[in-house]
C-alpha cells in the first residue's frame, strides 16, 4: 500500500469521526470499510485529482458479464464503481442482465420476461467466448450484498422499472453507493418519472452530445435544480463546445464521465486503442478533465493511473 493511500485512508478516518456526529445520515452515511469511505470521499470531491475507475459490466474478461465473480474480481482490483445492467424476471425479480434475451450470455433462449426466477436460476451463463461456464445469473439483490459498503454501483437498463429496483435497494440499505443513469432525460423529466428517489439515491444523467444541441443548457439546469454528483458524457466526434467546459461543471459540484469502451461513445479514443498506447487514449480523456472514466479494461486503466500518481 502506497503512503499516498495510507494518508488517504488516515484523513477520511478523521473525517468520519468528525462528520458522523453532526451531518445527516443520508447524505453522510456511517461506512465501516474505509477502502469504500475513500472512495466515497472522492467521488463527492468533485474537483480533486483523483480518477475513478468504473468497470462495465464488472471483470468480464475474466469472469462472465454481469455475473457475482466478475463483480467480486472488480472489488479485488481496486475499481471505484461497477456498473452493471438490470432487467426483470416474468415474476417482477431484478436480476443482472444486459440484453433482453437470454440467447447471447447465457445456455437459455428468448425473453427473460417469459421466465420466472426459480427457471432462470437454472441456467448458466456464458464467458465472453460464448462458453457456457458453471457461473449463473444474480439477482439484484446478491449483487448488491456483494457490493454493499465496498465500491459504488452504477445501474444501467432499469430506469423504467426503478419502482421494483428501488424495493431491492431499500431492502439491502445500499441508497448511499447507487448511482442511477438515463439516457436524454431533461431535469424536469427525471423530476416527474421518479422524483421520489432523487433524495435517496445518486441521480446521473447521460447527455449525448451528439443528439443533445443544448446540452450544456440542460447540464447547467440540473445543476441548478439538484446536486448532480456527475454527468455521462457521450460523444462521437471531438468538436462539441461543451469539452471545453468540463472544469466549470466541475466546479459546481459534478464529476464528468467518459466511456473509454468503443469509438462511438468517445470520438475514437477507446480501451482497444489503449492497449497499445494507453496514455495517447486516457490521458486525453484526463487532459480534457474526464475525471471517471468507464472501461472494460479495468486492470489496464488501473496500472496507467496508478503509474501517474491519479489514482488511491
Amino acid at each position: 500500500m502506497t503512503i499516498r493511500r495510507l494518508f488517504r485512508l488516515f484523513s477520511s478516518l478523521l473525517v468520519f469521526i468528525t462528520l458522523t456526529g453532526c451531518v445527516n445520515q443520508e447524505k453522510y452515511p456511517k461506512v465501516q470499510d474505509n477502502n469504500f469511505r475513500v472512495i466515497f470521499d472522492n467521488f463527492n470531491n468533485s474537483d480533486d485529482n483523483n480518477i475513478l475507475v468504473v468497470a462495465h459490466r464488472g471483470d468480464w474478461r475474466n469472469a462472465p458479464e454481469n455475473s457475482l465473480q466478475a463483480i467480486k474480481n472488480a472489488i479485488d482490483m481496486g475499481v471505484d464503481i461497477i456498473e452493471l445492467d438490470v432487467r426483470l424476471s416474468k415474476d417482477s425479480v431484478p436480476i443482472l442482465m444486459h440484453d433482453k434475451t437470454l440467447d447471447r450470455t447465457t445456455n437459455g433462449k428468448g425473453k427473460i420476461n417469459n421466465w420466472t426466477l426459480d427457471s432462470l436460476k437454472t441456467l448458466h451463463l456464458k464467458n465472453g467466448l460464448g462458453r457456457i461456464t458453471t457461473h449463473k445469473i444474480p439477482t439484484l439483490e446478491e449483487a448488491l450484498k456483494t457490493t454493499k459498503d465496498k465500491v459504488l454501483v452504477n445501474l444501467d437498463k432499469c430506469y423504467n422499472d426503478f419502482n421494483k429496483v428501488y424495493e431491492t435497494i431499500n431492502k439491502t440499505d445500499t441508497q448511499h453507493q447507487v448511482i442511477l443513469k438515463a439516457y436524454n432525460k431533461k431535469y424536469i423529466e427525471v423530476k416527474n418519472d421518479i422524483g421520489v428517489y432523487l433524495d435517496s439515491i445518486i441521480f446521473m444523467p447521460i447527455i449525448n452530445l451528439d443528439k443533445q444541441p443544448k446540452a450544456y443548457q440542460i447540464i447547467t439546469d440540473y445543476q441548478k435544480n439538484t446536486k448532480t454528483k456527475a454527468f455521462e458524457i457521450v460523444f462521437s466526434s471531438d468538436t462539441s463546445s461543451v469539452l471545453s467546459k468540463f472544469k466549470e461543471i466541475r466546479k459546481n459540484g459534478s464529476r464528468v464521465w467518459v466511456n473509454s469502451l468503443w469509438k462511438s461513445l468517445n470520438a475514437g479514443y477507446d480501451d482497444d486503442s489503449a492497449v497499445i498506447n494507453p496514455d495517447s487514449i486516457y490521458g486525453w480523456h484526463i487532459n480534457k478533465g474526464f475525471n471517471m472514466i468507464q472501461t472494460d479494461r479495468p486492470q489496464l486503466l488501473l496500472e496507467y493511473l496508478r503509474e501517474k500518481g491519479l489514482h488511491d
